[in-house]
């Protein structure tokens, strides 16, 4: 595609055609200088040394060119153009290039090696590529040096189908490719996934009298385990035992594919066939165990590692720290962070991002930004990714106001939004109702060229539905795929659900059967919500076959699908249909039953059979370990009450606390005292003993100073006098209420 045949000439790259002016007021007949006044190139070459500013520097540069009192050279060119190039102005470059030409000053191999390195650095490879063209003009021919540099700045930007023609040509001038040209070809192959390609190659290199070295081993080592064929990469990394990059690559594979016990025991392999493992050894199998969970494995391993003299570095503390927070050890977390830093690692962006992140995580957003504003004195600047983690935290925590003042600093230092940080705030603003100002902000992402991807969409769905928005949401759906961004099952859930409990039936089957039309497979999340869909409209035959369908085709149903079911049953009156489910699943050890199971039991039982037969349930349950909540107990006593009337809440306490003994649950809601207030203005003072009973057994407590405590198997008799005593308390005090209060508080009862 490039060449010429017959001659190392690049094809289709012109000349580039650059006017060359040095100086803008050069000197007219500039007088003979004296001796005294002409320049040694040593002289040039120190004040250019010593120039660190480039326009300075440059000036320099044309002064001298245009006196008498001294005549560029090759070093002094060359100085003069590396310096452009380390800050990218190659097109200035060029220009000096040009006057050199001109002097006729010849360019050495350096110099243009030194060229070829800041094109790469300014992302042109091209322009290096047609430096190549030219190399002929500056009285220079190419050598295998400055092929190699050529190729991997091609590599860098990935222009794998230049690199095979350039090669080519390498050798058509007679050029011997060294292992430094294999090895840049074994990367561009392994970068261009041709694995297969590239392990040819290397084992063609001993043939042709270049055997592969280190970079070579690892990597090839690197990029099997990349394609998964981590046993040929075991075996290519055992010829060559002795390095340690190699054993590096092989441990980071292993550590990628979650065999992080073979990572370690290749630790102890390096150990015994004399290679010390290296910080970069030890951080990677620190940072694998962290990310499973195995936190306590971690520190164990950073204490063999420098028990054996071997220095951390920050990449081997943020694993840790991001572990600690995983484990919800907050503190731990903090105390690791301070001991690092008080032993003088300092932090990166990505240490204080894992700090704030995982403090943002445990809700504490205050801190977060101390932190933030620590990494700004620290002279680490925070990036879009430190902003978007705080954006998210207030997200959230709903804090809108937090949230907004985190954006506006972020644009007020110059760092532009992502994504990320677009849909944060999009979440924000939905929890806080503002549905027309997230609406604004996802039209503002995409005029500024950020366009919204499904999380955004989904997350701006999952408002408009959860805020009864139904309608809304299906027309995001639909400009959603206008912007060709698809949605995804999480789209469908969210939007079924919405539908389903603003009894939209008709729309929500349609989308149902829509998503089964489409390539989209449903997860049990969307078969759970189909189910509720099915319970809610009384469609127990739909729901059964649907329950069918989920266990034919291999999805494992969960504990809400199996309540689901349950609950549709006993909404239908086939109580017994569903206890036999119950007991079917449990024997098979599927699934345990929980207290949603046996509320939903107590219910059916409670409407269709008889009080009797939900007491069985509530004792089947607590023989099970299993404490009834809130719900369980407003079931029954709404039904005790019902059809004893006050003293049936009575017999409860009697019948459970007098002969019982089960573990209590704790921390639930206050909302007894609602049905007091409701039964109390219905002319049932006494209906106060209800309620004693529903904050003693639902909130598990004997002294209300310890109801937040989770309560062990106490002696039940102790609970029942002091239940006695507290129903006695409360009936005096409830005696001096001249009128049913119209609203109640738990304060009332002095709880």
């Amino acid at each position: 595609m490039y060449l010429k045949e017959g001659c190392s000439l690049l094809l289709k790259i012109q000349k580039p055609l650059m006017p060359f002016v040095l100086n803008s007021s050069p000197i007219i007949n500039p007088r003979e200088p004296n001796k005294q006044h002409l320049l040694h190139e040593s002289d040039v070459l120190k004040q250019l040394k010593k120039e660190r500013n480039l326009s300075s520097a440059l000036q320099y540069f044309c002064a001298v060119a245009n006196s008498n009192a001294f005549k560029h050279t090759a070093s002094t060119y060359k100085l003069m153009i590396e310096k452009l190039g380390r800050e990218c102005q190659m097109d200035v470059v060029q220009y000096i290039l040009q006057q050199m030409k001109m002097d006729g000053v010849n360019c050495c191999e350096d110099l243009f090696v030194s060229i070829i390195n800041s094109h790469k650095r300014a992302g042109s490879a091209e322009q290096a590529l047609k430096m190549l063209y030219r190399i002929g003009e500056f009285g220079c021919k190419p050598t295998v040096k400055i092929y190699n540099h050529l190729l991997d700045a091609l590599l860098t930007e990935n222009r794998f189908q230049m690199i095979n023609p350039v090669y080519i040509n390498m050798k058509k001038d007679g050029l011997i490719p060294n292992v430094f040209t294999y090895n840049i070809l074994l990367k561009a192959l392994c970068k261009n996934d041709r694995v297969d390609a590239a392990h040819k190659l290397f084992v063609e290199m001993s043939s042709k009298g270049c055997p592969p070295d280190a970079v070579s081993y690892t990597t090839m080592v690197s990029s099997l385990c990349k394609a998964g064929k981590i046993d040929d990469a075991r075996d290519l990394a055992g010829r060559f035992k002795s390095s340690v990059p190699v054993y590096n690559a092989l441990i980071d594979g292993m550590c990628k594919e979650g065999r992080v016990e073979v990572a370690i025991k290749l630790l102890g392999e390096m150990m015994v066939n004399g290679v010390d493992p290296n910080v970069i050894s030890y951080s990677c199998i620190i940072n694998s165990l962290c990310e499973s969970g195995n936190v306590e494995s971690a520190f164990a391993l950073l204490a063999q590692m420098f028990s054996r003299g071997c220095s951390a570095n920050i990449q081997t503390f943020t694993p840790l720290i991001r572990g600690c927070f995983m484990r919800g050890g907050f503190y731990e977390a903090l105390e690791l962070w301070k001991l690092m830093i008080k032993d003088g690692y300092e932090p990166n962006v990505v240490a204080y991002n894992t700090l704030i992140h995982g403090l943002c995580n445990s809700g504490s957003l205050v801190e977060a930004l101390q932190v933030c504003d620590q990494m700004e004195r620290s002279g680490c600047l925070p990036n879009v990714t430190t902003y978007s983690t705080l954006i998210d935290g207030f997200a959230k925590a709903g804090d809108l106001v937090g949230a907004s003042e985190t954006w506006n600093r972020m644009i007020s230092h110059g760092c532009c939004p992502n994504v990320v940080a677009y849909t944060c705030m999009v979440d924000v603003l939905c929890k806080n109702s503002m549905f027309d100002q997230a609406n604004s902000i996802m039209e503002k992402m995409t005029l500024e060229g950020c366009t919204p991807n499904t999380v955004t969409f989904n997350t701006f769905i999952k408002g408009l539905c959860r805020n009864g928005r139904v309608e809304w949401a299906m027309k995001v759906l639909d400009r959603m795929q206008g912007h060709r961004c698809l949605p995804n099952i999480t789209t469908y859930n969210e939007l079924l659900d919405a539908l389903f409990r603003t009894n939209k039936y008709v729309e929500a089957f349609g989308l149902f059967q829509e998503i089964e039309k489409g390539n989209l497979q449903p997860n049990l999340v969307t078969y759970n919500t189909i189910l509720y869909g099915f319970s809610r409209a009384g469609m127990l035959g739909e729901a059964l076959q649907l329950f069918c369908k989920v266990l034919v085709g291999g999805t494992t149903p969960d504990a809400i699908t199996y309540n689901t079911m349950i609950h549709a049953y006993c909404k239908q009156g086939k109580v017994k249909t569903a206890v036999q489910l119950v007991e079917r699943v449990r024997i098979m050890k599927e699934w345990h039953p929980d207290i949603i199971t046996y509320t939903s039991l107590i219910w059916g039982a409670c409407n269709w059979i008889n009080i009797e037969e939900a007491i069985t349930y509530l004792h089947k349950a607590m023989n099970q370990g299993i404490c009834p909540n809130f719900a369980t107990w407003n079931v029954l006593v709404r039904c005790f009450f019902d059809s004893l009337g006050h003293m049936g809440p009575i017999h409860i306490l009697d019948d459970i606390l007098g002969k019982r003994t089960f573990l209590l649950s704790w921390m639930v809601s206050s909302r007894p005292c609602d049905v007091y207030c409701k039964m109390n203005q219905q002319g049932n003072p006494p209906f106060v003993h209800y309620l004693l009973q529903v904050e003693i057994l639902a909130r598990g407590i004997v002294g209300i100073p310890s109801w937040r405590q989770q309560v062990r198997v106490l002696d039940f008799l102790h609970i029942r006098n002091q239940a006695m005593m507290e129903i006695q308390a409360i009936s005096t005090r409830v005696k001096s209420w001249s009128q049913p209060a119209a609203k109640c508080s738990i304060h009332h009862f002095g709880i």
